[in-house]
């Protein structure tokens, strides 16, 4: 199981632990602990977190909408269906990155990746060539993953 599961469900066991401590208690499981705890950063429910976060997804599958921010939606980026039409805007413009969204695809700059909670100088950034989309479920995508995980509640979009 990777880091960013285990940050997953450790989240959902506080949930849970501060559900059964609230007065009065209430009634909630596990279970509706992880789906909340997955919608909360971009996914339908625990088990597309768990594919997804989990390097399980295959091409062509819902990645969420986890490498996004309400912020995000006010900046200039490019929007693809086709990765390789992202790819070919990478390319274009130097300094960009490549991230999954959903089925679709977005090239967006440093600024995009600011309002994700992340450092767009980060070394992890270097080994991916950018482009989270051809380096997913790598070890420089998991640490991203992590970052993106510890960055503010705002910074993901509400579910």
């Amino acid at each position: 199981m990777t880091r960013l599961l285990t940050e997953l469900k450790t989240r959902a066991r506080l949930q849970l632990n501060a559900a059964k401590r609230a007065t009065p208690p209430l009634d909630l499981r596990l279970r509706d602990c992880l789906h909340r705890v997955a919608r909360d950063v971009g996914f339908a429910h625990w088990e597309h977190a768990r594919r997804v976060l989990g390097g399980e997804a295959t091409s062509g599958d819902d990645l969420g909408t986890f490498w996004h921010a309400p912020a995000c939606s006010a900046l200039l980026s490019g929007w693809f269906s086709k990765v390789d039409e992202a790819r070919a805007a990478l390319e274009a413009e130097p300094g960009s990155y490549l991230l999954p969204y959903r089925r679709q695809f977005v090239v967006a700059g440093s600024d995009f990746i600011v309002e994700l909670g992340l450092d767009p100088d980060d070394a992890a950034w270097h080994d991916t060539r950018r482009d989270l989309v051809g380096a997913y479920g790598s070890d420089a995508w998991l640490a991203l993953g992590f970052q993106r995980l510890k960055a503010p509640r705002s910074a993901f979009a509400a579910a």
